[in-house]
């Protein structure tokens, strides 16, 4: 090739708890990848953006490799691995210095060397030792010469990543590459190819949005939000498995749908804090949470086949509390009878009576029965979340209301509404002025409420009403 016209891919592979997630943090210089000393916190491949020096790259964090698992998770995780060096330009297989070559790393080398796949060898946690005698022993792999680094002190992995994408420079002049990486061109690959604000003022029907959508995509764990990512890619992006607690990270995807742009976010599934027993579980719970706060839309899911729990709530409250646009998926519809459909949709006016600003949409992720709709309303209540409200129609829709019904005395006084200004978005904001507000009730703020978002259409994002009252200057002065 004459020239390296995209961003090279750098994945980061290995067994289990050898440093690869605090090596991707540091590389993208985040905490995005899951961080602790416990194995198997990675599950899915994980995407950040990276830079040394004049070189930019994407960097993959992948999730302990065992590439002889023959079934269950360590399979599923086994295929994002796998997936990961395929579409990789540069492989980096970690391993630990302190604990030595063993069986393992033996079986991830020899299938790496069957990959055709440019392939570096770290030896992480060399802090301390000496590096010649960290990396000696780690020659027997046959992956050319290892590289000592500490991914936790930052020690040799600037020099790791620039040798590493060295050989892009090398191969754009059509010179052979330096030495220290292993080269098979010729073999045979040994896995398969698995493959600011919107400018729309109303919140219209088909919103046009000029910014990429952050959708996150939450619930209980076992609800289908893995599913549902794999159905709107049309792959196995992230892994979908019949066990509760599958994804313990929040996995960001960049994805087009209808020329809008997203960001799609697949999150762990959240349980009762009480039944938060691992440190694993704390992290994962921490994860969902930011995700909330970060996302401008988020997609909550509920099981249809399952009562609608405590737990749905909570995390329905939480969404309300941190002020994002919502829509509700009821999933996996599709396999319930007439009597079944008619207890959720009870259930759901009962204990989530609260989110009545939202619009639900019955589903199943599985076939994509309902899909399209749901990703319509996402639009929609990301438009609603950053419509801009004028002053002089804020205004004008408040004095109308007022009009209509009057907010009740308080004691001699009777609260004066005089005008209204947008203060926000993502909610939007409402700032009323006038004299005595603290009397108003929230009985009529919720009166307000419904006639705003009735004339702007402002289906599908909380709404916060603030009052702010006059001082009368001469209390002031007496005092």
């Amino acid at each position: 090739m004459n020239s390296v016209t995209f961003k090279p891919v750098v994945a980061l592979v290995g067994r289990a708890n050898v440093g690869k997630s605090t090596l991707f943090n540091r590389i993208t210089r985040s905490r995005a990848a899951l961080v602790a000393d416990f194995s198997g916190l990675t599950r899915d491949r994980h995407y950040g953006e990276g830079r040394v020096g004049n070189h930019p790259f994407i960097a993959v964090d992948t999730g302990g490799f065992e590439p002889v698992a023959k079934d269950g998770i360590l399979l599923e995780m086994a295929r994002q691995t796998q997936q990961a060096i395929a579409e990789a330009d540069v492989v980096i297989f970690l391993v630990d210095a302190r604990a030595g070559v063993n069986a393992h790393d033996h079986e991830i080398a020899r299938l790496l060397r069957k990959t055709g796949q440019r392939v570096f060898l770290a030896v992480n946690k060399a802090e301390g030792m000496r590096y010649g005698s960290a990396a000696s022993e780690f020659h027997e792999l046959g992956l050319g010469e290892p590289h000592p680094i500490s991914a936790s002190h930052g020690d040799g992995v600037v020099d790791l990543i620039e040798h590493a994408l060295s050989f892009l420079d090398k191969e754009a002049d059509g010179n052979e590459p330096e030495d220290g990486a292993f080269d098979l061109d010729e073999a045979n690959a040994a896995f398969p190819d698995m493959d600011s604000d919107t400018e729309d003022e109303s919140a219209a029907e088909e919103p046009e949005i000029h910014h990429r959508i952050k959708l996150a995509i939450v619930g209980r764990p076992n609800v289908g939000k893995s599913t549902l990512i794999n159905t709107l890619l049309g792959e196995e992006r992230v892994i979908a498995f019949d066990m509760p607690g599958t994804t313990r990270d929040a996995i960001e995807i960049d994805f087009e749908r209808g020329g809008v742009s997203y960001t799609l976010i697949d999150t762990a599934g959240l349980r009762r804090r009480g039944k938060v027993f691992e440190a694993v579980e704390k992290f994962s719970v921490i994860k969902t949470l930011q995700a909330i706060e970060a996302c401008n839309v988020v997609l909550l899911m509920i099981d249809a086949q399952t009562e609608i729990s405590d737990q749905d709530a909570h995390i329905a409250g939480f969404v309300l509390e941190t002020g994002r646009a919502l829509v509700v998926g009821i999933n996996k519809w599709d396999g319930l009878d007439s009597h079944q459909r008619e207890r959720i949709l009870i259930e759901f006016e009962r204990k989530l009576r609260f989110l009545s600003f939202a619009k639900m949409h019955t589903m199943s992720a599985l076939n994509g029965q309902g899909v399209n709709a749901l990703i319509k309303s996402v639009n929609q209540a990301h438009a609603a979340a950053f419509a801009k409200l004028s002053t002089p129609k804020l205004t004008r829709v408040l004095q109308a209301a007022v009009e209509q019904q009057p907010p009740p005395r308080k004691g001699i006084f009777r609260p004066k509404m005089r005008y209204a200004h947008q203060g926000g978005q993502n909610p939007p904001l409402i700032v009323i002025h006038g004299n005595a507000l603290d009397a108003i009730s929230d009985s009529y703020r919720r009166y307000l409420e419904t006639r705003f978002r009735t004339t702007f259409k402002l289906e599908g994002t909380p709404l916060r009403i603030e009052f702010k009252s006059s001082h009368n200057p001469y209390i002031q002065g007496a005092q």
